[in-house]
């Protein structure tokens, strides 16, 4: 018997630059408030069980969904597991709960995820944490000085963490620079999707729209990240970022997003898990996902929903004007019109993603009308549940059999999609 999937909308912090307001909080304690809050909704019951993901790895834990929940202080007999997927991390989460919801008593799952980017945990070289460790095993001062005489100078080094791809070497701008002058990108076009998310997220919360979602945290209140007072003219004299040489650089800090600190939840449930919640809770139906993965090398870094989302919507017999809502994550504005220009290319939906019946026009105006991660920031495990949380409220809102995608892109080539309907 199939089980229908639902989701809820949770919780998240306010989204901050790193070493800013939540800058005192490692990953761990940056979760405990959306989980604790999150409980606390189900009026002294709990989930069947959880997943939480975060993408920076530290050594002081192997599983932090499970070490996020006993700091919580909620009942330690809710199983918990952990996932990554890098920027996908929590979609990934809420889609790996929708497979084991069953009816039949995991009806239920706490999901989320979370990314501290003040807190970079540094490790050794693996030559010399093998060095250590032969010393510490050595049973003789012999075999100490032994172990520690085959030490070379080049393994005296420290690992320190990047935002790069580890097969390419290439950091996600980097990748995305080569995708925009692939795909012929402009740099007034891609200031002109910065601007829009800043507006629409500054708008957005001056309406109210996230005062049910965001939850104070640290020394966080709201997002901090959304501009105001940015305007095209600004944008436009902010330098590249990525390509500083070949003059021909179009992505820049205004228009790519930041790097930031957060974390944030989710719902999934079944018809029973759902009743355990409070109505007031914004609730949408999953009526399908998509996970793809793409060459890296030759189709560009961050293209996979360029080929996952054609295919998504032809499987449910679908074309882009029966989608009323999209949530795009933004992790760079040439990323979005990169997968815009795709979806709008005939020959690239048969060569790459498969689909042969005609999509029509993308709706642009459809696109992020709360604010996208350009405006609202993007830590990095938070974001799946951030994108998710956002557009269940919005479109919980919209009439009865509206549907929306969202859709996020990840580093590796790979990408997850989730198609959404109002009920």
């Amino acid at each position: 018997m199939k089980t229908d999937i639902w989701l809820a909308a949770g919780v998240r912090t306010p989204f901050t630059k790193i070493d800013a307001q939540l800058a005192g909080l490692d990953a761990i304690a940056l979760s405990v408030p959306v989980v604790k809050h999150m409980v606390g909704q189900l009026g002294g019951g709990r989930p069947d069980f959880a997943v939480w993901g975060t993408v920076i790895p530290n050594l002081t834990w192997s599983n932090i969904a499970r070490e996020v929940l006993l700091d919580s202080g909620v009942d330690p007999t809710i199983p918990a597991f952990s996932t990554i997927m890098a920027c996908s991390t929590s979609m990934a989460a809420a889609f790996e709960a929708a497979g084991m919801i069953d009816g039949r008593g995991r009806d239920l799952a706490l999901v989320g995820g979370v990314e501290s980017m003040s807190h970079i945990h540094i490790g050794l070289s693996i030559p010399l944490s093998d060095r250590i460790r032969a010393v510490q095993q050595a049973r003789s001062l012999g075999d100490r000085l032994k172990a520690l005489s085959q030490l070379k100078l080049s393994d005296l080094r420290l690992f320190i963490p990047r935002v790069a791809n580890r097969t390419t070497g290439l950091s996600m701008g980097e990748h995305t620079e080569i995708t925009a002058k692939d795909w012929a990108l402009t740099r007034a076009d891609q200031d002109a999707v910065a601007l829009a998310s800043h507006q629409t997220a500054v708008a957005a919360w001056e309406r109210g729209f996230f005062d049910d979602l965001v939850i104070p945290a640290g020394e966080g209140t709201r997002d901090t990240i959304p501009r105001k007072d940015t305007s095209l003219e600004r944008l436009a004299k902010l330098p590249p970022a990525f390509d500083r040489t070949s003059g021909k650089g179009t992505l820049t800090a205004g228009n790519s997003s930041p790097f930031t600190d957060g974390a944030a939840g989710l719902w999934v449930a079944s018809e029973a898990g759902l009743g355990r919640l409070p109505k007031s809770i914004p609730r949408v139906k999953l009526l399908d996902y998509e996970v793809t993965s793409i060459d890296l090398a030759h189709e560009g870094l961050l293209m996979a929903p360029a080929c996952g989302v054609p295919r998504l919507l032809a499987r449910n017999g679908l074309t882009y004007a029966d989608v009323g809502l999209w949530e795009i994550h933004e992790a760079f504005a040439a990323q979005v019109l990169a997968h815009i220009k795709a979806w709008e290319s005939p020959d690239f939906l048969k060569a790459k993603a498969g689909v042969t019946i005609p999509m029509g026009a993308f709706p642009r105006e459809r696109v992020n009308p709360n604010g996208g991660s350009l405006a609202l920031g993007h830590p990095f495990g938070a974001t799946g549940a951030r994108i998710l949380s956002q557009a269940v409220k919005e479109l919980a809102g919209r009439p009865k059999g509206e549907r929306a995608i969202v859709s996020i892109c990840a580093d590796g080539g790979q990408g997850t999609m989730a198609l959404l309907e109002a009920c």
